[in-house]
């Protein structure tokens, strides 16, 4: 049986990442945050984790 995702407002991804709503509308705008309309933004949590995984400085550390 397929699991059905979490999704998340834009407010509950702003908290998360503790910045401002405003952020996440331009991030979703700009193409880096993927994201569904569904009445309103709801981003589902793998997109998130991959926006995550695209904006960490970790990989860079250890391409050196």
């Amino acid at each position: 049986m397929n699991e059905i995702e979490k999704l998340f407002t834009i407010n509950e991804i702003a908290k998360i990442l503790r910045v401002h709503s405003r952020t996440i509308n331009r991030y979703i705008e700009s193409g880096r945050l993927k994201a569904s309309k569904l009445g309103v933004w709801r981003i589902k949590q793998s997109d998130l984790g991959a926006f995550l995984e695209e904006t960490s400085n970790i990989r860079a550390k250890c391409k050196k």
